[in-house]
């Protein structure tokens, strides 16, 4: 029997070899159409060569190439910059800081003074046992000096800063986020988090808390904003997939609605729109809301594999612990290898013995051999800093523990959601250097503007004004037609690129000529991408309460794909398959073919028969 680890592990291999593969491909098939279009007998190669090489006075851009730059190492560049600040050469500080924010996206946390070890410290220690300290140790008089003078080079170069915490319990230090507001709606950086968890967790209000503002008043005040249909504000339960932002400005403070009395109607519809909030923002925190009840799970499951969420944050009500739909939810969280955080809410309203036995199951949940994770209690400032860039690298889950009526534990929450890395920047999920791939998750039909799609641009670049090929339909076939414009979290912008999360609204397209699944791509005179019906998987079944056989249907998840498949053969010696069995298995979709790549993670279910598998072979 394989172990879950070690398939992932495999599975992760082909993911990579595969995505790598492709990447290749492409290129030399762009390098190909180049050569093509050249006409003979003029001296085009020079200009080519040209084109791809810079001029010799022209330097690389630490966003473009700039691999020395890349190859220094975070600490050491931050040494040097306090190094001249400290010798008040400002003018190179000024440059180094400029070029290290331009390669970040235009944020940095800048670390100042000796810190203990990260295992010391997520551990809790007491300043006595902080044991060897990283980076050079600094005085308190440093420490302000410092701090007073990287805020002026800030300044100088148009950007905010703002301080995340200064102690002075153990060794003096602090550490300051440096933010550059960007040019535009089109480059603001965006993370993308999926909300699960069971129902009456506190989601919804955990959400509406932190979108906006106002705290709650016990009775479920603050997610009445968040319900989209009338059912939804009956029942007090989420059955759709909500799309929820927050924008953090260049100074770290988030963007929030003005203080209003606690009228349910007045919250319902005063609520800023998403176009003020992204143009005030210089980060967006995009929360996708699922579904916490069993017979939404396969919305909550469309959610999770369309999305392409960064993380994963599971709330756990602390009066109910990790029940249900909860250990479903963070299965399929590991399942997709996507990192998770842990929010245990309603602390205020449970007993003391009842919240220490949630916090011990939740404990003993992610040390399983399952989970394999290591819990994380943020229960200040500094580890709620500290964790954000290496929780996904270590198998670290950070653990909040919060109330949503008196506030507690929301600010160390927050700090968290602004610092995390923006999704786009995760160039193995993403390459810009590609030709165009847009997967349709979402489809509309817009008085006055016709069909609108909404969706991730998973590689290449997109402007209004394209013309593009959209499929495949019924027969496998792709449709023409042109970007009539393109709008990012309800704002306009003229063009998208790799990692972001976009609407389009298309020229003369029928509503019902498009579905979810779909991919979008440029109008080339290479050919259209290749729509199959039949491929092959390698699959470990993770629960089967009998045995699959051939002509087995069950529903496929992969990426935006959401589509009844039928088992067609498997290389098992029995021929049937029982839970903990792996194979390579040969599937069909049962009403169309559908766009898949060598390499994309597959998830199937039927009732509480699950599997998991990546896609090997297109047949």
């Amino acid at each position: 029997m394989t172990t879950l680890r070690s398939f992932q592990t495999e599975i992760d291999e082909i993911h990579h070899r595969e995505a790598a593969k492709q990447r290749v491909q492409a290129l030399a098939e762009q390098e190909k159409l180049k050569d093509a279009k050249k006409t003979p007998g003029k001296p085009q190669t020079k200009v080519a060569a040209a084109e791809t090489k810079p001029a010799p006075d022209e330097q690389p851009t630490a966003t473009t190439a700039g691999t020395e730059d890349v190859t220094l190492d975070d600490a050491l560049e931050q040494t040097k910059i306090q190094e001249l600040l400290l010798a008040n050469d400002t003018d190179k500080a000024r440059d180094l800081v400029a070029s290290v924010l331009t390669r970040r996206r235009g944020e940095l946390v800048f670390r100042i003074g000796a810190r203990p070890a990260y295992d010391k410290l997520f551990a809790g220690e007491t300043t006595a046992d902080l044991g060897p300290l990283q980076g050079v140790a600094r005085t308190e008089e440093e420490v302000e000096i410092l701090a007073s003078r990287i805020a002026d080079v800030v300044d100088e170069l148009g950007g905010k800063i703002s301080t995340l915490y200064k102690t002075t319990d153990g060794p003096p230090r602090a550490a300051l986020l440096l933010r550059l507001p960007p040019p535009s709606v089109a480059l603001t950086p965006e993370v993308r988090c999926a909300v699960v968890g069971n129902v009456d967790s506190g989601k919804s209000t955990t959400l509406g808390v932190l979108t906006r503002g106002a705290l709650d008043d016990g009775r479920g005040r603050a997610r009445v904003s968040l319900f989209r249909h009338k059912h939804e504000v009956e029942s007090g339960r989420t059955s759709s997939v909500g799309m929820e932002i927050l924008g953090f400005g260049s100074a770290g403070e988030p963007i929030l609605p003005p203080a209003h009395g606690g009228d349910v109607e007045t919250l319902r519809h005063e609520k800023m729109s998403w176009e003020s909030i992204s143009i005030q923002s210089a980060k967006i925190v995009s929360f996708i809301d699922l579904a916490g009840h069993e017979k939404y799970l396969k919305t909550t499951l469309y959610g999770l594999t369309s999305g392409a969420p960064s993380c994963v944050i599971l709330i756990v009500g602390a009066n109910a612990g990790l029940i249900g739909m909860s250990k479903e939810h963070l299965a399929i969280a590991l399942a997709l290898s996507v990192p998770v955080v842990v929010c245990i809410t309603k602390i205020d309203m449970t007993p003391p013995n009842k919240l220490a036995e949630t916090i011990k199951q939740v404990t003993k949940i992610l040390k399983s051999p399952g989970c394999r994770k290591t819990p994380v209690f943020v229960k200040n400032m500094e580890q709620a800093v500290e964790i954000t860039e290496i929780f996904a690298k270590q198998r670290l889950c950070p653990i909040f523990q919060l109330s949503n009526v008196t506030g507690q534990g929301l600010d160390f929450l927050r700090t968290f959601l602004n610092l995390l890395p923006p999704s786009e920047g995760d160039t193995e999920k993403f390459a810009a250097d590609q030709p165009l791939e847009y997967c349709i998750t979402e489809v509309w039909s817009v008085p006055y503007v016709g069909t609108v799609v909404d969706g991730i641009v998973n590689a290449g670049r997109l402007k209004a004004g394209d013309a593009i090929l959209f499929g495949p339909d019924s027969n496998g076939k792709f449709e023409s037609t042109v970007v009539k414009s393109i709008q990012r979290k309800r704002a306009p912008v003229q063009s998208a690129e790799a990692g972001q999360c976009v609407s389009l609204a298309l020229k003369r397209v029928r509503r019902a000529a498009i579905r979810k699944g779909m991919v979008i791509a440029h109008k080339t005179d290479a050919p259209p991408p290749r729509a199959v019906r039949q491929f092959e998987g390698q699959v470990l079944i993770l629960y089967h309460n009998t045995t699959l056989q051939k002509n087995y249907q069950a529903m496929l998840h992969c990426g935006a794909i959401r589509q009844t498949v039928r088992i067609l053969s498997m290389d098992h010696p029995q021929g049937i398959l029982r839970t903990g069995d792996r194979a390579t298995v040969t599937f069909e979709f049962i009403s169309h073919p559908e766009f898949l790549k060598e390499g994309m993670k597959l998830l199937f279910r039927e009732g509480k028969t699950k599997g998991l598998g990546v896609v090997t072979k297109l047949l």
